[in-house]
C-alpha cells in the first residue's frame, strides 16, 4: 500500500507511467482535492483485452490489487472508419515507434476519399479491493489528414478535428478538457468519482 499522511487528500492511483496522461487527468481533475500519482515503477500490464473497455478494467484491477488503492485507468485508441476500426486496441503497437505508426497508417489509407476516425478512450475506477465500480467511454470524432499539420507526434499530428479547425496534438488542456475522448470520459464520470472517493471541491482563490 502507498504511504500518505493522514493529513493529505484521497490518493488515487492512476494506471500508467505516461506523464503526459498523469498531467493531463490531473488538469481534469483539478477542481477536486485529490492526490494523484503514477502506478509503481517499473509495473507493466500486459495488455491482452479486445477492446479498450477491456484493456482499462484489467489495468484498474491489476494495479489497485497491487496497491490497495483506488485506481483509474484508461485505455485509448485511434480508430478508422475505412480499415474497419483499426488499430483500435493496436494503436500503440502499430509501429516501433510513433513516426513508424504515422507512417503505416497513411500508407494503409492511400487512396482512400473517406478518412473518417474517432479517438476512443474508455476509462474504468477499481476499488482498494480491486473491483471495478466505475466504467465510462469518451470519443472525439475526425479525420485523417493525408500529411501531418501542426504540432504533435504520430496519430496526433493527422488526426484532424474539423470543429476546432486544429489537430488532436494542437489542443489546449481547456480543449483537451472539453473536447478529447479522454477529457469526455472523465468529465462524464467525475461527480460520480467525487462521491466514491468522498472529495471535497477546492476553494475557489482568494481575489487579490
Amino acid at each position: 500500500m502507498l504511504q500518505v499522511s493522514s493529513s493529505s487528500p484521497p490518493l488515487l492511483v492512476i494506471a500508467s507511467s505516461n506523464p503526459n496522461k498523469l498531467e493531463e487527468i490531473t488538469a481534469m481533475l483539478s477542481p477536486m482535492e485529490v492526490t494523484l500519482v503514477a502506478q509503481p515503477e517499473g509495473l507493466v500490464v500486459e495488455e491482452t483485452g479486445r477492446s479498450f473497455g477491456e484493456n482499462a478494467r484489467l489495468k484498474a484491477t491489476t494495479v489497485a490489487k497491487l496497491t490497495g488503492e483506488w485506481t483509474m485507468a484508461d485505455d485509448s485508441g485511434l480508430v478508422v472508419d475505412a480499415l474497419h476500426g483499426a488499430p483500435g486496441v493496436y494503436s500503440a503497437r502499430y509501429g516501433p515507434d510513433a513516426a513508424s505508426r504515422q507512417a503505416r497508417l497513411l500508407a494503409e489509407l492511400e487512396g482512400h476519399l473517406y478518412r473518417a476516425a474517432s479517438v476512443i478512450s474508455a476509462l474504468a475506477l477499481a476499488n482498494p479491493q480491486g473491483q471495478v465500480v466505475l466504467e465510462a467511454e469518451g470519443e472525439c470524432r475526425g479525420e485523417i489528414l493525408s500529411h501531418p499539420r501542426g504540432t504533435g507526434k504520430g496519430y496526433e499530428a493527422i488526426f484532424w478535428i474539423r470543429a476546432l479547425g486544429c489537430s488532436y496534438g494542437e489542443l489546449s488542456t481547456n480543449q483537451k478538457l472539453k473536447f478529447s475522448s479522454r477529457g469526455r470520459a472523465v468529465r462524464s464520470v467525475a461527480p460520480k468519482i467525487q462521491h466514491l472517493l468522498n472529495l471535497r471541491i477546492r476553494p475557489e482563490p482568494e481575489p487579490e
